[in-house]
């Protein structure tokens, strides 16, 4: 194996990667709360977290990984206020919350192989280890980490010295931020509650008897409840989005490692933000938010092109999203496929010197433009056709764009060059809802003898053979 550099918020250095089994990595990643779909956004978290697994299993270790679903206790304030995202989800389509936990769970896996995403080793959701979650409270109370208020049980995070060393801001600007929404039975603006009471005469959809009181859990309990669980002896890495820094994984480290005595995970991975023009985050609190469905695929656009979009920036780094930016790496992507299926089938030798430069590059904290340039260099040195097809193949291990067979979705099929650059003219051409050109362009590819298939899966395109 090769040392593995990666950032570690915790530190905010890049460290030389030591896993606590040797040859063996767990791995956990912060899933999605169910009650709507996956933005890109959150999708880059996952991307990012697929390219980390990849990397791992790329070196030779074995990656137990888990992802939880949230489908309770996630509020509509991180300050453990307001609706439950479930709940209220619940209401907006007029199903139960078990429903839509079931459907946007099912719609977020979907989205998940249409990037080429690997399932975990582990699923686990947050109302399967409710059990966990209270014995998990019972021994922060027996510790004196807790105490009651009339909506619920609450972590004292003035007990917990270091709740600040994930977030690296003075404790004064947490509390800060914590004011957003104010609780004044809190005893301190930074305390979250472990176990949140269901409302008087309500009767909640998602709801469990506790030593405290009928209620469910607070947001933050599931993920150390789990992981503690399902990874106990092998905490090594956690990651997700930066938004999780300053609450969700500080609020995770003190509750656990109160309890338990013990460092939680050793490293600490965050991606950063996808932004829409001009800056502003995407999510789905500001209405702004694009799926893969209405941004790529129902403009018949490969969902892999998005992958290959993250890849070209460094997971640290903000993104920012635009039509331009995907069309593009749309056509990269087609281009890619084109220069790989021209090699021809026969597989040869990986090239050893590639391949190390390769790995040094992902070894380097996931550096996937500097793997993505080396790729380009593959395809254009004095090499074999088939030892190219070999290199770029292995490469893929890590990179899941299809390289060697292509997408279902892609237009390669041995379309010449100028046909495929009529193709992307009349794509632009739709997006731009210039139907007339969009005509224009079909015909003239058609009377040169080709036959496009339009789908909610992309666009075929074929020879026509009855000309």
């Amino acid at each position: 194996m090769s040392d593995i550099f990666l950032y570690n918020t915790l530190s905010r250095e890049e460290e030389k990667f030591i896993s606590i089994k040797n040859g063996e990595v767990g791995l956990y990643t912060c899933g999605p709360t169910v009650y709507n779909f996956a933005h890109l956004g959150n999708l880059r978290s996952y991307i990012f977290g697929n390219i980390l697994k990849n990397v791992l299993l790329y070196n030779g270790y074995k990656v137990k990984h888990i992802i939880n679903i949230t489908d309770v206790g996630h509020l509509t304030g991180d300050g453990d206020m307001g609706e439950d995202k479930m709940e209220k989800g619940a209401m907006r389509e007029g199903k139960s919350a078990w429903e839509i936990a079931e459907f946007f769970t099912k719609a977020f896996k979907d989205d998940l192989k249409k990037l080429n995403i690997s399932e975990p080793t582990i699923w686990c959701k947050a109302t399967d280890y409710i059990k966990e979650q209270i014995e998990l409270v019972q021994i922060l109370e027996k510790k004196g980490y807790t105490y009651l208020t009339s909506d619920g049980v609450y972590y004292d995070t003035s007990k917990f010295p270091d709740y600040n060393k994930l977030s690296h801001l003075k404790l004064e600007d947490l509390i800060e931020g914590a004011r957003v929404e104010i609780n004044e039975e809190k005893k301190n603006p930074t305390d979250f509650a472990l176990w949140k009471f269901s409302p008087q005469n309500q009767k909640r959809q998602m709801e469990w008897d506790s030593p405290w009181g009928i209620g469910f859990p607070g947001w933050h309990i599931e993920c150390s409840a789990m992981s503690l669980k399902l990874l106990g002896d092998q905490l090594d890495i956690h990651c997700g989005g930066i938004d999780h820094i300053n609450v969700h994984h500080t609020n995770e480290i003190a509750q656990s490692e109160a309890a338990t005595g013990h460092k939680f995970f050793n490293y600490w991975m965050h991606n950063a933000f996808m932004n829409v023009v001009g800056g502003k985050k995407m999510a789905k609190s500001e209405g702004n938010f694009l799926t893969l469905e209405n941004a790529l695929l129902k403009k018949n656009i490969n969902p892999l092109a998005y992958r290959l979009v993250c890849l070209q920036v460094s997971y640290r780094k903000p993104m920012e999203y635009s039509d331009d930016i995907v069309i593009s790496a749309s056509q990269a992507l087609n281009n890619l496929y084109r220069r790989v299926f021209e090699l021809g089938k026969e597989v040869g030798q990986v090239n050893k010197e590639y391949k190390e430069k390769f790995i040094l590059a992902l070894n380097d904290d996931l550096n996937t433009p500097q793997a993505i340039a080396i790729l380009q260099e593959v395809l254009k040195a004095d090499l074999s056709a088939s030892d190219k097809l070999a290199t770029i193949i292995d490469f893929d291990k890590v990179l899941a764009l299809d390289l060697q067979i292509g997408s279902q979705n892609s237009i390669v099929n041995e379309v010449p060059e100028r046909i495929e650059e009529l193709l992307q003219s009349r794509e632009e051409a739709r997006q731009n809802r210039d139907w007339n050109e969009a005509d224009r362009l079909r015909k003239e590819i058609e009377e040169a003898g080709y036959i496009i298939e339009d789908s909610k899966d992309g666009v075929r395109v074929s020879k026509n053979n009855n000309l």
